[in-house]
Formats: structure tokens, C-alpha cells, sequence
């Protein structure tokens, strides 16, 4: 069974811990609407990445009456 040898000071404890915190987002805006989205990712308002539409939006695809 794992022992310490000697106590651990909180200091010592905290330099420890201090690269553990979490760094804030990083966002982006989109080239083509200008919403913040993150780096290397779709937009997910436009459906947008590297100026070309990867993703269709719900709202341009004519859906029938009968379909849905």
C-alpha cells in the first residue's frame, strides 16, 4: 500500500496542480456569416467550412407534406 514518506505542503501541492487549469475557448468567426464557431470546425449556424457548404440546412431542403 502506497504511503507518502512526508507530508505534501498545500503549497508545494498547488505548484503542482497550477498546469491543470482549463484555457478558454478559442472562436472563430465564420467567413460567410459571421457567427463565432470554433477553429477547424463547421459552422454550425451556416453549415459552412473553407468557404464551401459541407452541410445543408434544414430550412433549404423542400421536405413534401407527404413525407413528414
Amino acid at each position: 500500500m502506497a504511503v507518502p514518506q512526508n507530508r505534501v505542503t498545500r503549497s508545494r501541492r498547488n505548484m503542482r496542480r497550477s498546469h491543470d487549469g482549463l484555457s478558454a475557448a478559442n472562436p472563430n468567426e465564420c467567413a460567410n456569416c459571421g457567427e463565432l464557431k470554433r477553429p477547424h470546425h463547421v459552422c454550425p449556424s451556416c453549415g459552412h467550412y473553407a468557404d464551401r457548404e459541407v452541410v445543408a440546412q434544414a430550412n433549404d431542403i423542400d421536405l413534401d407534406d407527404d413525407a413528414a
